[in-house]
């Protein structure tokens, strides 16, 4: 999003929504938790064409491949940029553009029962000229290599470590409502906001990597995430064909979770059009994160 001018009202993470029409007035008075207001869709993505995409990136003795994750993170991106409600948030009644698009996603360190989790939290940059699918790659590769082959953690746990382990629960209670109300009045401390996946466009959990099958998330009423998606594992699905038969297809299914409170139903059907087509032709993501994605809709 582009720096605007800050107003009085605006939060060091968002921009006041002002002259909201008197259903976005009234929705948070009537439900003014996040998780009263779950909208709830699955997807499920043929992905034929991403895994020819695939085949062509991972030329012979790349080090580090590219996944449909990293596609998938790089449409949910291109989407957010393209369609800016995507990232919007409500702190109590006041409904907020967030400045910035972060994903924050869990990294297992390695696939057994004991291994640590790493949280990473990955910032899109809308202004670059490096395409959608480059960036996150190398956002997440750096990550990924830095958690699982140097054995670092990430700031997240360091601060959770720190905090949680060595206060008392009736302190740590207090602190966490103390917490609560600066977030409120739009004064949570920064050093913990950026490291805190709750604060974050979109929590993308990949079930698919440990072999899970799940559809649903929920939102959480802690920080400004409205928006939770859970990617599938891969499977085979029957397809009619015109002669009457089927063919068989690999695809994915994508669970969604968001806070219906931030856009109407119109705007979120027409974005998730925009996300089907960038999965059906991952080639748009080699494009400018800003160029527009025909889908034979108008904005």
């Amino acid at each position: 999003m582009a720096d605007r001018k800050r107003r009085w009202g605006d939060r060091k993470d968002g921009y006041r929504v002002r002259n909201l029409d008197s259903m976005h007035v009234i929705a948070p008075l009537i439900m003014p938790n996040r998780t009263d207001n779950e909208a709830v869709m699955t997807e499920t993505i043929d992905i034929t064409a991403l895994n020819k995409y695939l085949e062509k990136k991972n030329y012979e003795g790349i080090d580090f491949k590219y996944t449909f994750f990293h596609v998938i993170l790089a449409a949910l991106a291109k989407t957010v940029v393209l369609r800016p409600r995507m990232n919007r948030f409500y702190v109590g009644p006041k409904l907020f553009d967030r400045k910035d698009i972060i994903f924050s996603f869990v990294v297992k360190k390695q696939f057994e029962d004991d291994a640590h989790e790493a949280l990473a939290l990955v910032k899109i940059e809308p202004d670059s000229d490096v395409s959608p699918i480059e960036q996150i790659y190398s956002k997440v590769k750096k990550f990924v290599c830095s958690v699982r082959r140097e054995n670092k953690q990430d700031k997240t746990s360091d601060i959770m470590d720190a905090l949680v382990t060595k206060l008392p629960s009736p302190i740590l209670r207090f602190v966490f409502k103390v917490l609560h109300w600066l977030d409120y009045h739009g004064h949570y401390p920064s050093f913990l906001m950026t490291e805190d996946p709750y604060f974050s466009t979109a929590f993308i959990s990949n079930l698919g990597s440990i072999k899970m099958k799940a559809n649903y998330h929920h939102l959480a009423n802690w920080g400004t995430n409205s928006f939770f998606v859970i990617v599938g594992e891969k499977h085979k699905k029957a397809f009619p064909t015109e002669d009457g038969g089927v063919e068989w297809k690999e695809v994915i299914d994508l669970g969604l979770t968001i806070d219906e409170r931030i856009a109407d139903g119109v705007y979120f059907a027409k974005s998730l059009k925009i996300f089907r087509e960038l999965i059906a032709n991952p080639e748009l993501l080699e494009k400018n994160i800003k160029e527009d994605v025909e889908t034979g809709d108008k904005k």
